[in-house]
């Protein structure tokens, strides 16, 4: 079966991320006063093939902990749809 694995990995909430806070500031300089907490991360779209969705599910879980995203300082959460 072919399944599309949408990946949103976003940086931990206790951290601070400067890339969002330059965004906000950035947006609050052009007039748009009401945006406030703004966070910066990468989506990531993987195409694959697997026997079932349980084994597409363990297979995307396993990409993100050994490579997409940095447990450390990211979480990370995914959609499967089958296609």
């Amino acid at each position: 079966m072919n399944f599309r694995a949408e990946i949103d990995v976003m940086p931990l909430k206790e951290l601070l991320d400067p890339q969002g806070k330059a965004v906000e500031h950035g947006l609050q300089k052009l007039n748009f006063k009401e945006v406030a907490d703004v966070r910066i991360g990468k989506h990531i779209t993987i195409k694959l093939t697997a026997d079932s969705k349980e084994a597409a599910t363990a297979k995307v879980e396993e990409a993100c902990k050994k490579l997409l995203a940095n447990p450390i300082m990211e979480g990370y959460k995914f959609e499967l749809v089958a296609e």
